[in-house]
């Protein structure tokens, strides 16, 4: 059979498929799909985006995000991370006070880099707006693989203290041994000049740290496709991920003036959340996904200048 070609694993594809191996070797998902009707909810967004006077214009993802950290806040069991013990039958679940939501970003080249936001509970929508165009400006001068090093090499080390020794010695070995497999990181002049950027106009180890939940804008890049996310992935040790496919317009039964039933385009917000059953039962995500509702059928909790 003749190879048409064979791609390495950079180190984005390497954390990748780490983490996407434990995930699904060790956490039992259960996905929700829930299916808003955000017609008038994106017609007054519209109208605030035009009307605010923001430096920065709110964009639907920074107004989603905004939702989503209400909605957290009202159900805060969401926002925490879990340590389970399997073969000695015990756990323990970590809720946190902050929200610190990871958010896979697309870069201009195609690939990708999860940045967390942290401390989203507490940001107004003008803040968040801020806050993502600010990452925008200082992704222009990073360099992935030497960011994304720096988050692998100090995860090593904290196995190694945390007694994980064979875990942190595969993978020190597996980085090392075959030169088709070694990292190309930057180096002398080049990687003084990197090195000699402030930490405050590139992405640095501290922007890539676990969040408390993520959150995957997956209509991005599914604009002008059928059909929705079905499943997502749940990080470890985090307990639930949130995916926001693309709008779509689809047929809805509603009640007219006169309370009867007809048929009508809609505009609906394809959502995704996904769980750890191992700490949560649908009833502990109920609370979040009843506070978005409102939150779509009440625009104004959120699309205010004090929000």
């Amino acid at each position: 059979m003749a190879v048409k070609s064979i791609t390495r694993f950079g180190i984005q594809r390497k954390i990748v498929a780490n983490m996407t191996t434990e995930s699904w070797q060790n956490i039992p998902h259960v996905s929700y799909l829930y299916e808003p009707d955000v017609t008038d909810f994106l017609a007054e967004f519209k109208k605030f985006q035009n009307e605010c006077g923001y430096e920065v214009k709110p964009t639907f993802n920074a107004v989603l995000l905004k939702a989503i950290a209400e909605a957290i806040e009202v159900d805060p069991v969401i926002n925490a991370h879990i340590h389970y013990e399997r073969g000695l039958v015990r756990g323990k679940v970590t809720v946190f006070d902050n929200i610190d939501i990871s958010v896979p970003w697309t870069l201009p080249d195609g690939n990708m880099m999860t940045i967390t936001m942290k401390d989203m509970g507490n940001k107004t929508l003008k803040e968040i707006a801020e806050y993502q165009a600010d990452i925008n400006r200082r992704l222009e001068k990073t360099n992935l693989t030497e960011a994304l090093y720096s988050v692998s090499f100090h995860d090593t080390i904290e196995k190694l203290k945390k007694g994980h020794i064979l875990k942190a010695i595969k993978r020190i070995y597996g980085a090392n041994t075959n030169p088709n497999h070694k990292i190309k990181l930057l180096k002398g002049a080049e990687k003084k000049a990197y090195e000699a950027i402030p930490e405050t106009e590139r992405i640095t180890r501290n922007d890539l740290k676990q969040g408390t939940i993520t959150v995957s804008n997956i209509g991005a890049d599914s604009r002008g496709l059928a059909g929705e996310c079905a499943m997502l992935m749940v990080i470890p040790p985090q307990i639930c991920a949130i995916g926001v496919g693309a709008l779509q317009r689809r047929p809805v039964v509603v009640k007219n003036e006169n309370g009867e039933e007809e048929i009508v385009i809609r505009t609906i917000l394809p959502m995704n959340v996904c769980f750890d059953h191992r700490a949560l039962d649908f009833g502990e995500v109920r609370p979040f996904l009843t506070k978005m509702q409102e939150i779509f059928e009440n625009p104004e909790m959120i699309l205010n200048h004090n929000a």
